[in-house]
């Protein structure tokens, strides 16, 4: 009889767009700040303006070549250069003004007749400054002196122009006002979600914690006894299996090397309960010792076969643990010689995992979703296989 049970999920993609999303979410807001900075306002408001005034005196040269009085470049770009520089500078105090006063919340209204009061003064300001400007440069002389109704009747001329400007960057700054805020309120989602999974990691980890005091301390119990040396004996292996716990109690992977450690530690302990009853076997690749396991992924597992395959029985009970490292995966497989899959098996409801079980492939589907196997199947020639893979780079690719 097998029973193969694999976690088949997008959770792989799931974490590459959530990925994404931080990344993005972390540019957009890093643009945010350095648009706060003063010369990067400057820079970008002068270089806008700089592009539209090429277009305005290319348009303009061009325009004038075709007709009976053509103009030179320099005739065109000392006009036409003049107005977008004024708007140049003038971008900067809209901006800021839109920033204080933004058109939004419940004073989005008396906000909106404070822009239109501040845009007609705009208009007044920059179409004026554009006309004294050109005319003191390009048109002042004994003929043609500078007359003020000259100026009003440009700055009338020329308001629904500049209105549709003010206009423009009112809706711009507003548009970025609220892009901003959604990537930050995405990366606060991404940041939370992240702490999130690390949270329920950290459960599910420590969930085995009680599960296997309760044991140990239950066989403790049994020996103090029957046979206080072995009792305390087991004592302190409980306490080094305890401590190598605590020095890695906020990590999520380890190396597979530090994680045969802990290994060998709660087997100690077990020998100890089971004495000629347990015997083991490690069969651990070299190179596969610096691979990244998940913290206290193997002890639920080898507990499950100690507990299904050996416990149970009075003959001799034997568990062996190989590691090997491929291409791109690291392969792991616990193997007892006990009744296999039907110790395990429920007669009225069929296949029952217990919470060492249930918890580890809960961690693997959070760590490494569709990219990682775990199988529970009929050893050939009798007992329980235990297959995990998951992602490892392989050595000439490390």
């Amino acid at each position: 009889m097998t029973v193969a049970l694999k976690e088949m999920s997008d959770a792989r993609a799931a974490e590459a767009n959530e990925l994404g999303g931080v990344v993005f979410a972390a540019e957009a807001a890093g643009g945010a700040r350095l648009w706060q900075r003063r010369w990067a306002r400057w820079a970008v408001s002068f270089g806008v303006w700089t592009v539209l005034a090429f277009v305005f005196t290319c348009q303009l040269y061009y325009t004038y070549r075709l007709s009976e009085k053509p103009m030179t470049w320099r005739d065109a770009a000392s006009s036409q250069f003049i107005y977008p520089y004024v708007w140049a500078v003038g971008t900067i105090i809209v901006l800021a003004f839109a920033n204080r006063f933004p058109l939004e919340g419940r004073a989005r209204w008396r906000n909106a007749l404070l822009h239109l009061l501040f845009a007609t003064l705009f208009v007044f300001a920059v179409s004026g400054a554009f006309h004294v400007i050109y005319h003191f440069l390009f048109v002042n002389s004994a003929e043609k002196p500078y007359s003020l109704r000259m100026t009003l009747q440009w700055i009338v001329f020329n308001s629904s122009e500049n209105y549709g400007i003010y206009g423009l960057l009112l809706l711009l700054n507003q548009v970025f006002r609220y892009y901003r805020r959604f990537r930050e309120g995405e990366l606060r989602a991404s940041q939370l979600e992240t702490q999130l999974t690390q949270a329920q990691l950290q459960a599910l980890k420590m969930q085995l914690h009680p599960h296997f005091l309760f044991n140990t301390l239950h066989s403790i119990s049994a020996l103090i006894r029957r046979d206080p040396d072995a009792a305390d004996k087991m004592i302190a292996r409980l306490g080094d299996f305890l401590r190598l716990t605590l020095e890695n109690s906020g990590a999520q992977e380890v190396s597979l090397q530090k994680e045969l450690e802990f290994l060998k530690c709660y087997l100690e302990i077990e020998r100890v309960r089971f004495q000629d009853r347990l015997t083991t076997r490690l069969d651990i690749e070299p190179r596969a010792l610096d691979a990244a396991v998940p913290n206290l992924i193997l002890q639920p597992i080898v507990e499950n076969a100690i507990r299904h395959g050996v416990a149970p029985r009075s003959a001799p009970g034997h568990v062996e643990i190989s590691a090997k490292r491929g291409e791109r995966a690291l392969r792991i497989q616990v193997r007892d010689n006990g009744p296999g899959l039907s110790a395990i098996t429920a007669p009225d409801d069929g296949f029952r995992e217990g919470l060492g079980l249930t918890n580890t492939r809960a961690r693997l589907a959070r760590l490494y979703g569709a990219a990682h196997r775990f199988e529970l199947e009929d050893a050939p020639g009798g007992g329980l296989l235990v297959t995990l893979e998951i992602p490892a780079a392989d050595d000439a690719n490390a």
